[in-house]
């Protein structure tokens, strides 16, 4: 596997050694370090702010299981496959569903207190969209996330010898002579024992992330989630799956069309108690669209929303809960009553205005049913990772599920029998990435929604591959904006992992030419099974390298990581950076990436 090179940092200054390091602080993140800790392992966690800023602190609805009276893992099986639009890993799905019930009560004795139909009595269960059974977990009404990270943080914080590293930035990975991990480097931003560039020494990295949200100029997503993880993956040589497949909330308070940054989530469960979808005459237009109507599947909804937007010449629509009442709205809803309150709408009295915006990227690291990715020694969980569980689309709260489910997943595997000692971490075969500037961002984040958001085309993605295409010029060299190169620096290095986050989502959405789940091209508006019920594998190959892209499995697979990356039958011949994509050498460093086809089973 070649990848390409590490981000232009200072070399580490300074070095801990492990058994495992985690990076990352959510649900999948704490839940692993702490399994692994149980077992003597030498762990420490690496997160980028503090301990509880993760992804995991925004979850509002819940985590789904089937934990009530007459539901079953496979009603909950069914109800995750038909939300992936064909295109889960049944076998991962069945992993999650069977085991989930099992990850809660275990949560649950670890601390985290969850709602109850009455003092001592059942757990409170809510239904959101694409579920066919009331089966949604939550904690404080609308706030399980952040009750989750405050029981996770307290254990983490009460086990002697877990070490944490907080607000420390990953910048790559580190790997021996052999290909195998050999630990990861960091920028710890100026608290700490630690400070500036360094290293944590481990024979086995648990990528735990989150997602990769800010990659659009409008998300739920918090102002770390830069796809950190994934850019690291792919330069590391990993393969990434399905990651055209980015999940677009189809209710998020419209706060204009200009509004930019991390914008308030009005959660699934809110449909879920029986608020209604309307448009300014108040008509409930996702009636007769889905038998679940307001509680289809989120790309069901979202598209439900743009749709009807977009012919009566709008871009929101309302969600209508006033026959909630306060009480209901204070209790169940405290969280999203104040955040909305905030912005001075009141749920109570008035509809509230809502919209899509990016919120979950069902792709990510490609990994096996053990969390392990296509390079010996690196794991993955959580929102980073691909395990086939989401396919196009994820179910409603199983995101928290899946996190606690392979992470512990991941814990297991090594412990059985561990993993070998880190060898010594060797130079990158390839040349340093060049970095862009920290003005870059927005403009990553607008050509983003403008060109690979809710609504895709062909030209769209091309003008924003085109588009950022030349913003990697510019890194590389070509003179730009600033005049200058970029100077290594956390901003510096975001948004030089958003783009290539970017590039990759976008030349991975090209190629996909038929709407399936959460991607949606306006050009291919059907699904396509018979040609496109199948996974889009991206490798990335290294600065001057030949790509190329065919079909079929690939070489090596994540439970196999003896086999390298994926290969294909070289078709492309264009010079651009749509695809195919070019076979000939090519003089950018800004490296194109490989793209596999894979069928689903």
């Amino acid at each position: 596997m070649t990848g390409a090179g590490p981000l232009t940092a200072p070399e580490p200054g300074w070095s801990i050694e492990a058994d495992v390091v985690v990076v990352g602080s959510g649900v999948a993140g704490l839940t692993a370090a702490l399994r692994c800790a149980a077992t003597g392992a030498r762990t420490v966690v690496v997160t980028k702010a503090r301990l509880d800023d993760g992804s995991t602190r925004w979850a509002q609805g819940g985590i789904a299981a089937a934990l009530g009276e007459g539901d079953t893992p496979e009603q909950h099986c069914a109800d995750t496959l038909e939300a992936g639009a064909g295109l889960c890993d049944e076998e991962a799905v069945r992993t999650l569903v069977t085991e989930g019930p099992r990850a809660v009560r275990r949560l649950i004795e670890a601390g985290a207190r969850f709602d109850t139909s009455a003092p001592d009595g059942p757990l409170a269960l809510t239904r959101e969209g694409g579920h066919h059974r009331n089966r949604i977990a939550h904690a404080g009404g609308d706030a399980t996330g952040a009750e989750i990270s405050r029981a996770l943080v307290a254990a983490i914080r009460g086990r002697p010898g877990l070490r944490t590293v907080e607000n420390a930035l990953v910048l790559d990975l580190l790997r021996d002579a052999a290909g195998r991990t050999a630990g990861v480097t960091l920028h710890v931003m100026g608290e700490g024992r630690h400070d500036g560039v360094g290293a944590v020494h481990a024979p086995a990295v648990v990528l735990a992330t989150g997602g990769m949200g800010q990659v659009f100029a409008a998300t739920t997503n918090p102002a770390v989630s830069t796809g950190d993880g994934v850019a690291l993956a792919l330069r590391a040589g990993a393969e990434v799956a399905d990651l055209e497949f980015v999940q677009f909330h189809p209710t998020v308070l419209y706060l204009g069309p200009d509004a930019e940054g991390q914008q308030p989530l009005i959660s699934e469960a809110v449909r879920g108690e029986g608020a209604h979808l309307v448009d300014a005459d108040g008509v409930r237009f996702m009636e007769g669209r889905h038998p679940l109507a307001e509680l289809a599947p989120r790309d069901v909804v979202a598209k439900g929303i743009m749709r009807h937007a977009a012919a009566l010449g709008t871009d929101h629509m309302f969600l209508d809960g006033r026959h909630f009442g306060a009480a209901l709205w204070e209790h169940r809803f405290p969280t999203i009553l104040a955040a909305c309150r905030s912005h001075g709408i009141d749920p109570v009295t008035t509809p509230v205005p809502v919209a899509p915006a990016a919120h979950y990227a069902s792709g990510g690291v490609r990994t096996d049913l053990h969390g392990r990715t296509t390079v010996p020694g690196l794991y993955a969980c959580g929102e980073v990772a691909c395990t086939g569980v989401h396919g196009a689309n994820r179910l409603a709260s199983n995101s928290l599920l899946e996190g606690l489910v392979f992470a512990e997943r991941i814990a297991a595997a090594l412990r059985r029998p561990g993993p070998a000692p880190a060898g010594r971490p060797v130079p990158w075969a390839a040349g340093r990435t060049p970095l862009l500037p920290a003005e870059a961002r927005t403009e990553i984040q607008r050509v983003m929604t403008r060109g690979a958001g809710v609504l895709r085309s062909d030209a769209s993605l091309r003008e924003a591959a085109a588009r950022l295409s030349a913003l990697a010029g510019e890194a590389a060299g070509t003179p730009g904006a600033s005049g200058k190169p970029a100077e290594p620096g956390v901003e510096s290095w975001e948004t030089t992992n958003l783009h290539l986050v970017a590039r990759v989502l976008v030349q991975a959405a090209l190629r996909r030419e038929e709407t399936r789940g959460c991607h949606w091209r306006e050009d291919h508006p059907e699904r396509d099974d018979d040609r496109w019920r199948r996974h889009l594998i991206v490798t990335a190959a290294g600065p001057g390298a030949g790509t190329g892209t065919g079909t079929g499995a690939p070489t090596g697979t994540a439970a196999d990581t003896s086999t390298g990356t994926s290969t294909g039958t070289d078709t492309g011949t264009g010079t651009g950076t749509g695809f195919p994509p070019t076979v000939r050498p090519t003089a950018s460093t800004a490296f194109p990436p490989v793209v596999t086809e894979e069928q689903q089973q």
